[in-house]
């Protein structure tokens, strides 16, 4: 089974920056966790700062993977292009976020990509990614 998460802006710098919101592990650290964890799923995984790269690669896997995990950053709350790319695309989707959203800014709080994703995980720190694989597998 291949998986791939996906990371959009500032999610590079996990670890470093405001760890009281998103802690202190950066994410390759947590990526080898879920990987020995998972032995067998394919987990990838693909970070950019920029919104088009992220739509190219969801056009890329998804009609050829078995499930996608992604966190969008702050595009979650204003990229109507990366929530037209999962609706393009037939691969399950699940949106994730480090924090819970809906405790943090207003503007934080709407979601463009949790409509057309199959679910979203959110507020369990890092932890999200590993219920966002959890609950793929259960597709």
């Amino acid at each position: 089974m291949n998986l791939i998460i996906i990371n959009g802006p500032n999610l590079n710098l996990l670890g470093v920056r405001e760890k009281s919101i998103y802690g202190d592990t950066d994410f390759d650290s947590y990526l080898t966790k879920l990987q020995v964890k998972y032995k067998n799923l394919n987990i990838n995984y693909y970070q950019s700062n920029i919104e088009g790269e992220i739509i190219d690669k969801l056009h890329e896997v998804g009609f050829s993977y078995d499930g996608i995990i992604i966190n969008a950053g702050a595009y979650t709350h204003t990229s109507v292009a990366i929530r037209d790319a999962i609706s393009a695309i037939n691969t399950p989707t699940v949106e994730v976020h480090i924090s819970n959203i809906l405790t943090r800014e207003n503007f934080r709080h709407e979601s463009l990509i949790g409509p057309v994703c199959r679910g979203s995980i959110m507020g369990f720190g890092l932890d999200s990614y590993r219920l966002a694989v959890e609950s793929i597998l259960g597709f």
